[in-house]
């Protein structure tokens, strides 16, 4: 299966960089280039791409921005969005996960992590890196607003409330399963029932839930 790209970044040489990066795998594409973030919610209204690596910093109309505009969008519902920025502990990274991203990658990130990020993301998963993410989120939390009980949380389970404090402690699968002595299947399990109760778009919402309901301090 072929997976599409579409690039959207204010610096014409990284857009170069990783267009000639994405054309030398066989099984991705590029699917269009964006200079702000205007343009990139364009871009992915009338490719429907399935990724898009976006800068979080952009003109007209910033990366933030044009990620709740496509997240919002019923019709994109399948476009996942990989924010990229410069820094691994820039200011907007949690908005960022808070308002739907995949995920994020560092610009100066290795070609092959790149590329699986990419692959990983296009797959439905989410977090390339829970141990930078958890860093990130701690970083930042504080300075939140007051916590709020997500609505859905009361019909959780205690092992599906245990579950979802580990994934804010940027747990993966296997670590949960780990940590609570249960099987691999079983820990995925928790997770997906949790995602479907909670209505997270991905495993990154379930973070930012976590924080925010205080199962993570």
């Amino acid at each position: 299966m072929t997976i599409s790209v579409a690039l959207a970044d204010d610096q014409a040489l990284v857009r170069m960089g990783l267009r000639v990066l994405i054309e030398s795998e066989d099984d991705l594409v590029v699917a269009g280039e964006a200079e702000d973030g205007r343009q990139a919610v364009e871009l992915v209204r009338r490719s429907k791409p399935d990724v898009i690596l976006m800068d979080i910093r952009m003109p007209e109309l910033d990366g933030i921005a044009a990620l709740r505009m496509i997240v919002g969008d019923p019709e994109l519902a399948g476009v996942r969005v990989i924010m990229l920025t410069t820094f691994e502990l820039d200011e907007y990274v949690f908005e960022a996960l808070q308002a739907g991203a995949a995920g994020f990658l560092i610009k100066d990130a290795e070609p092959a992590d790149m590329l699986r990020a990419i692959r990983v993301v296009a797959a439905g998963e989410s977090l390339l890196s829970p141990s930078v993410t958890r860093r990130v989120i701690e970083s930042f939390s504080s300075r939140l607003p007051l916590r709020k009980q997500h609505p859905q949380l009361s019909d959780l389970t205690d092992r599906e409330r245990e579950v979802l404090a580990l994934i804010g402690e940027g747990l993966s699968n296997d670590e949960i399963a780990e940590r609570l002595v249960v099987s691999r299947a079983t820990a995925r399990t928790h997770v997906s029932r949790a995602m479907i109760k909670l209505r997270a778009r991905d495993r990154a919402q379930l973070v930012v839930i976590a924080y925010q309901s205080g199962l993570v301090r």
